[in-house]
């Protein structure tokens, strides 16, 4: 199957969502919705197909229709898990502080289940970012403390200067850039990995080893790549922007992948990095 085909109308609709500590592995990411009325639209049909999990960030200038989405759902605010990120240019004390209460008021929330440092880049600082990461929960404005795109070593640094725990790294990771070496970090000081880019904006359509096993189950590559992941203990939140979307990457908490088909795909060696920007802590 390929981008877009719709699943069997014959497999179940999922009813529930595995999570790691209050946070549901499978999520929407919202990078690039901006659309004032497909957005909330977007979101508000995600929580009432049963999504649990709601990402967004401050750079994506989305939070308002983001919380006006969570608005107009018949779900309670109390049953989304809410995540956002502050850009790196606000990563100063003072700065962090201001941003996290914007992002508060733009989503129309009273507190975020998740707030990440989206880059460790520019403004940060892990003394002076954590000090301020660290009051936020304290005051109530975030239940949690999380890091994206952190490299191992970033991500040590992190553990070291924060007292809250770093619940989660948010990286890039799909069936072809498996960031083994981040995957590991996480698990010794006991983060939680999240994947954002999925489905490699769209490159795990085609790929020889990908379709083959979704054609075996009559599923679509992104249900493989989302499955993969979710088998591996990482959290995903593809982006989608339709119904159909939202319902295909929804009907990967079905696919059980077998132990030959979790090893070919863990055998997968490209390294097709999509987002490369140059203050990419990878290009130190």
């Amino acid at each position: 199957m390929s981008a877009g085909t719709p699943t069997d109308d014959d497999v179940p609709i999922p009813t529930d969502c595995p999570d790691v500590d209050g946070m549901p592995m499978l999520g929407l990411g919202t990078w690039k919705l901006t659309d004032p009325e497909a957005t909330p639209q977007t979101v508000a049909d995600a929580l009432d197909m049963g999504y649990r999990h709601i990402d967004t960030a401050r750079s994506y200038d989305n939070e308002h229709l983001v919380g006006r989405g969570i608005e107009q759902s018949t779900v309670d605010r109390e049953d989304v898990f809410l995540a956002t990120k502050i850009w790196k240019s606000d990563l100063s004390f003072e700065d962090a502080i201001e941003a996290a209460n914007d992002a508060v008021d733009a989503l129309r929330v009273d507190s975020i289940d998740l707030l990440y440092v989206h880059w460790p880049a520019e403004a940060y600082d892990p003394q002076d970012t954590f000090q301020a990461f660290d009051e936020l929960v304290d005051e109530g404005i975030t239940d949690r403390i999380g890091v994206a795109n952190f490299e191992p070593e970033q991500l040590a640094e992190a553990v070291d200067y924060a007292d809250h725990d770093i619940f989660a790294n948010q990286f890039e990771c799909h069936p072809m850039l498996q960031q083994t070496a981040i995957r590991e970090a996480c698990e010794a000081h006991g983060v939680e990995p999240v994947a954002y880019s999925p489905l490699a904006r769209g490159e795990v359509f085609g790929r020889e080893v990908i379709s083959d096993i979704a054609g075996d189950h009559n599923v679509s590559e992104a249900q493989v790549s989302l499955a993969w992941l979710r088998e591996r203990g990482i959290t995903a939140i593809p982006k989608a922007s339709t119904t159909e979307h939202l319902h295909d990457n929804w009907l990967s908490l079905s696919l059980q992948l077998n132990d030959g088909e979790l090893e070919e795909l863990d055998a997968m060696t490209e390294n097709a990095r999509q987002v490369t920007p140059d203050f990419g802590p990878w290009n130190r």
